[in-house]
């Protein structure tokens, strides 16, 4: 009889952009696997596609259990429902072991699995305390997950300020260095598009400079250090793009109007044609404020893209200032940087060219192959 195991998730948009590949070598490994997580709210994914996901899943042969997760840390009572329905879980299969991910899945997974006795990997899509974070993030988040890290068998790490952080300072029994979730490089440099046809698409003229932002609209991913950058060069032939969704739509329309950017940005929402939209742009920025290792970034080196990034963590393990991309400090009241880093990017081809041959040449350490390879490994040690 296969053995069973848990991947749990607060959200099921983590299960879509992290773990199919996952899935796929589990499954390979002659293992069951049951998914636990919120197929109904707090996705970054539409309802729509979460329950597409699920339909792709159940075809696969996973059992998908709905879980209420709350997003973000959620109330007490929240936290108590969505732990008491995986412990309900644990308790009704005789799970091998449970792969957790996410802060509250990585807290609810734990402790479920040393409540029932079940081994537990955890991977840490970057922690939110890292070096540079605000003081709270450390007095309040950082002891929980060194608590945590004791109910851990193998925690994995994906960047490599954390890796050093947690074998130095956490419990767990093992902590391995995986790079990221892994991409398909190939596919992606071989993608081909009409980028005239892709541009008329979207509404941006062939002569126009796309700059390409793709995250979350909230706080963190900092989209309006671009917008107030932009709005200082008033450069009329700049377009701003950016794919994604979030509670912060309106307010970077407001900021973008406010700074003379009304036709010159454009909110794309959810697309599932993100590397044809990276094939039609001309540079990349991503200027969040605190990162794992970050997808989309991998994404955009892999499709051709010259690079500028917040210097972070996650960020600065895939990005060397001045070889495949420019890195800026992130701040709040200080967009100076930035504005020449832009302008000087901007107006430099030879300067893009060359990013985009050492892109090409970095991203290659974050293939999919490879990555497969760690998860191989870390899910037969087991």
């Amino acid at each position: 009889m296969a053995k069973t195991m848990l991947m749990v998730t607060s959200v099921a948009s983590m299960i879509r952009q992290f773990n199919m590949d996952n899935v796929a070598i589990l499954q390979d490994l002659g293992y069951q696997v049951h998914v636990a997580t919120n197929f109904e709210h707090g996705s970054t994914m539409s309802a729509e596609e979460n329950q597409k996901l699920k339909g792709e899943l159940q075809q696969l042969g996973v059992v998908a259990h709905q879980v209420d997760f709350p997003r973000g840390i959620g109330t007490p009572k929240a936290l108590y429902v969505a732990f008491k329905q995986l412990s309900i879980l644990a308790k009704d299969n005789d799970y091998y072991f449970i792969h957790c991910q996410s802060a509250i899945g990585g807290v609810c997974g734990r402790l479920i699995g040393h409540r029932h006795h079940i081994k537990v990997i955890y991977t840490a899509h970057g922690f939110q305390f890292f070096k540079g974070s605000s003081r709270l993030s450390w007095l309040t988040i950082y002891p929980v997950e060194k608590y945590l890290s004791r109910y851990t068998d193998n925690l994995i790490t994906v960047n490599q300020e954390d890796t050093n952080l947690a074998k130095s300072k956490f419990n767990a029994k093992q902590v391995s260095y995986v790079p990221g979730i892994g991409i398909n490089v190939e596919k992606i440099q071989h993608t081909k598009i009409n980028r005239t046809e892709k541009r008329n698409e979207l509404g941006i003229p062939n002569n126009a400079t796309m700059i390409l932002s793709v995250g979350e609209l909230n706080n963190n991913k900092n989209h309006s250090a671009v917008i107030n950058a932009l709005g200082k060069i008033k450069h009329e032939n700049i377009i701003y793009v950016i794919c994604g969704i979030g509670e912060k739509k309106e307010e970077l329309m407001s900021l973008a109007k406010a700074n003379g950017l009304e036709g010159s940005f454009k909110l794309l929402g959810y697309r599932t044609d993100v590397i044809e939209i990276m094939k039609a742009a001309d540079i990349f920025i991503f200027p969040s404020f605190r990162e794992g290792l970050p997808v989309s970034l991998m994404e955009a080196m892999a499709a051709g893209l010259p690079i500028i990034a917040s210097k972070t963590r996650g960020n600065t393990d895939l990005i060397d200032d001045g070889v495949n991309g420019y890195l800026f400090k992130p701040t709040e009241s200080n967009d100076d940087d930035l504005v020449r880093i832009l302008k000087l990017l901007i107006t430099d081809k030879k300067i893009q060219k060359n990013f985009v041959t050492a892109n090409l040449k970095k991203v290659s350490l974050f293939s999919q192959t490879i990555v497969k390879k760690y998860m191989y490994s870390i899910y037969s040690s087991l």
